[in-house]
C-alpha cells in the first residue's frame, strides 16, 4: 500500500465559504514524484489528537502558502508588513511539526513550512529581507505566466557534510520566492544551505530520531524536470517508506 503523509491545509475564503485546502503542486509532487499519498489535514488545531495522527500516517510535509505565520508565535508584535496570516494553520502546523519531531516520523517543510519549522523549535523570523542592506530581492517576479514566477533564479550552497548536500550536492539553482525568511535560528535546527546573501535556504533537525529537513525555495514546482527538486522529493519518499516498513514489523 502506498505510504501516506499529512499535508496540512490553509484557509480560504471564496463565495462565503471557508475551505481548508493545497495548492495542486505541492501534493502532485509528493504522489508522483516521492511516491505517497497526501491526506490533506484540516486546519483545525488543537482539537485535532496529533499522537493519533501521526499513528496513522507516515510522514508529513508542510507546503508553502500566501500567508506568513503569525508574529504572535515568535514574540513579535502584529503589523501590516507581516500578512496575511492563516491563524488555524498556525495552531495546526506548530504543534503537529514538534509532535513529528519527537516521533520521529519524517518531515518535509517547504516555504511557510520552513518558516514554521523554525518557529515551533523556538526561532524567529525577518520580514520584507528585501528591504535589508546587502539582501537580495527574494520575492517572484511580476509576471502572469507561472513558469517565469516560478524560474530557478539564484544559487544556494549546501554545509559540505550535511544532509541536504548529501541530496543535491554542494552546490544548486532554486527559485525562493519569500520576501519572510529565518531570522534567529531555533536551537534545534542547523543551516543546510544558504544563499550567496547569507538567507538561511534549508534546516534539519540536529536531534531528530529521523528525516526532519526544510527548504525555503520551491522544489515543487519543477520536481519532474529540474534534478535538484527531483531528488529533494524522492528523498523524502525514501525516508517515507522506509519509516513505513520499520512502523509495519
Amino acid at each position: 500500500m502506498q505510504p501516506v503523509v499529512a499535508v496540512v491545509a490553509d484557509i480560504r475564503e471564496f463565495e462565503n465559504y471557508s475551505w481548508h485546502c493545497v495548492p495542486d503542486q505541492y501534493v502532485k509532487a509528493a504522489f508522483n514524484v516521492s511516491g505517497v499519498l497526501p491526506l490533506l489535514v484540516p486546519a483545525f488545531g488543537d482539537a485535532i489528537d496529533f499522537d493519533a495522527l501521526l499513528e496513522r500516517v507516515d510522514g508529513v510535509m508542510l507546503s508553502g502558502s500566501k500567508s506568513n505565520v503569525h508574529p504572535s508565535n515568535f514574540g513579535a508584535e502584529p503589523d501590516e508588513k507581516y500578512e496575511p496570516y492563516d491563524e488555524a494553520r498556525d495552531a495546526t502546523s506548530l504543534p503537529l511539526i514538534r509532535a513529528a519531531i519527537d516521533k520521529g516520523v519524517p518531515l518535509f517543510a517547504i516555504c511557510r513550512g520552513i518558516q514554521e519549522l523554525n518557529v515551533a523549535l523556538g526561532g524567529t523570523l525577518a520580514t520584507e529581507i528585501q528591504e535589508a542592506e546587502g539582501v537580495m530581492d527574494h520575492r517572484a517576479p511580476t509576471s502572469s505566466e507561472q513558469a517565469e514566477r516560478f524560474a530557478l533564479t539564484h544559487s544556494v550552497k549546501t554545509k559540505a557534510d550535511g544532509c541536504i548536500n548529501k541530496i543535491i550536492g554542494g552546490e544548486a539553482r532554486v527559485n525562493s520566492l519569500h520576501r519572510q525568511a529565518i531570522d534567529n535560528i531555533a536551537p534545534r535546527l542547523q543551516v543546510e544551505a544558504s544563499a550567496e546573501d547569507g538567507t538561511v535556504e534549508a534546516v534539519s533537525v540536529i536531534d531528530a530520531k529521523g528525516y526532519a529537513v526544510g527548504v525555503q525555495w520551491h522544489p515543487e514546482y519543477w520536481a519532474k524536470t529540474d534534478d535538484t527538486s527531483r531528488k529533494l522529493f524522492e528523498a523524502f519518499g525514501d525516508a517515507v517508506r522506509a519509516y513505513a516498513s520499520a512502523k509495519a514489523k
